[in-house]
């Protein structure tokens, strides 16, 4: 394994367990140095401190292991065990229940640059860095002594998520067999998942506890739920015994999406409707006013310098949401936006709210779902920032 050295005092993000190192701390020129290769980090002494994939890139090293080993199949065996191990503590799949979840996410698992979603005996292994893709065989070699039986097909989909110079040549496939079934099990609904050419793997899994939360206050309601997808929160608004749910989603494959999901759950379901229509421009030329809003947009900052025009939109979008719900009703808003903190986020809200002239008060601060857990060395692995307000007039 090659070895990199850093400079002097470079080395105390590492001894506090952050995984990352920047190319500014690099003593060791890495001119010519293969992408994706495990390296060795030592500091300025030459003592060791963690192995990474290299990556030419602000962010040069990820590590992978704090421990000085080899980093076989031994290694992800132990990995992703200890993964499933750490998700068994707080849920159990249950037959009629669920049976998808998040099994890896990157650093909040000591594995930067790798994402794997189970959808029930499907898993889908997302690399996000140059280095985690090449060790797909051996993850997926890992993935099936894990599970064994349990698991009949693996799906490697990253062509979109790796740098554009290294993703050109990279092609989704299967690694293992092929999906008996696209339907999994979530909250005791059914829902249609399509890892192949949906977003991220298919399933926005990081909402689980938020959708259930907003099932309790649904009983009837009439809610919208904007920027829907596949449909998520209209289906446990409906479970939870909603009124009337309008789905909003610009994308006419996703109202499809949304359309089958609610008739996977309600068959004969007469209170629901799907729409294809702009959400900012729905919000601005409707009339009604809604029980509960629900807010979920799409990253709008993928990095530090979109975050003031991102802040700018979700003030817009969110002083629209509120004017569309009625005195005593509830605004789930949520931002994916990593670059957009908690405090960036609340106080959006409070100037949106400010600017809607409404009275408000905060009854839920909301966050990912425990199987997108955040290591508390890498605050950067939280992402997903919410609130549900009430609108008291």
């Amino acid at each position: 394994m090659q070895e990199i050295k850093l400079k002097k005092g470079k080395e105390f993000p590492l001894k506090r367990f952050h995984p990352w190192v920047f190319s500014g701390a690099l003593k060791t020129q890495t001119k010519g140095l293969e992408e994706g290769i495990k390296v060795r980090i030592v500091d300025f002494k030459g003592d060791f401190l963690g192995i990474a994939h290299y990556q030419d890139g602000s962010i040069a090293l990820r590590v992978i292991s704090w421990e000085d080993r080899a980093i076989d199949v031994d290694f992800w065996i132990e990995k992703l065990s200890q993964a499933r191990a750490v998700r068994a503590t707080f849920f159990i799949p249950k037959a009629g229940e669920t049976n998808c979840y998040r099994l890896v996410h990157a650093e909040g698992d000591g594995l930067p640059g790798l994402i794997i979603d189970i959808y029930h005996k499907t898993a889908v292994i997302q690399a996000h860095s140059i280095g985690m893709h090449q060790d797909q065989a051996l993850i997926a070699a890992a993935l099936q002594e894990v599970f064994g039986q349990e698991l009949n097909c693996i799906y490697s989909k990253s062509q979109s998520t790796l740098p554009e110079r290294y993703g050109v040549g990279v092609t989704d496939e299967h690694l293992l067999g092929e999906p008996v079934s696209d339907t999994v099990l979530e909250g005791g609904y059914p829902f249609k998942v399509n890892w192949e050419t949906g977003q991220k793997t298919g399933f926005f899994l990081d909402q689980r506890v938020n959708r259930a939360l907003l099932e309790q206050y649904s009983a009837g309601k009439t809610v919208l739920n904007t920027f829907a997808y596949s449909g998520g929160f209209s289906v446990y608004a409906l479970g939870g015994g909603a009124k009337e749910v309008v789905s909003v989603d610009i994308s006419q494959t996703a109202v499809d999406l949304i359309e089958e999901n609610v008739a996977l759950g309600f068959p004969n379901a007469k209170n629901h409707t799907a729409l294809k229509a702009d959400v900012m421009q729905f919000l601005r030329e409707e009339e009604r006013v809604f029980d509960i809003v629900v807010v979920d947009p799409p990253a709008f900052a993928k990095n530090v310098r979109k975050r003031h025009n991102a802040v700018m939109g979700y003030k817009r979008l969110n002083m629209m949401a509120i004017q569309r719900v009625k005195p005593g009703g509830l605004l789930f808003t949520y931002s994916c936006s990593q670059v957009v903190d908690d405090k960036l986020f609340y106080d959006t809200i409070v100037s949106a709210a400010i600017e809607a002239g409404r009275p408000a008060r905060v009854l839920h601060k909301l966050s990912q779902g425990p199987d997108h857990p955040v290591s508390i060395y890498h605050k950067e692995g939280h992402y997903l920032k919410g609130l549900v307000l009430r609108l008291d007039a």
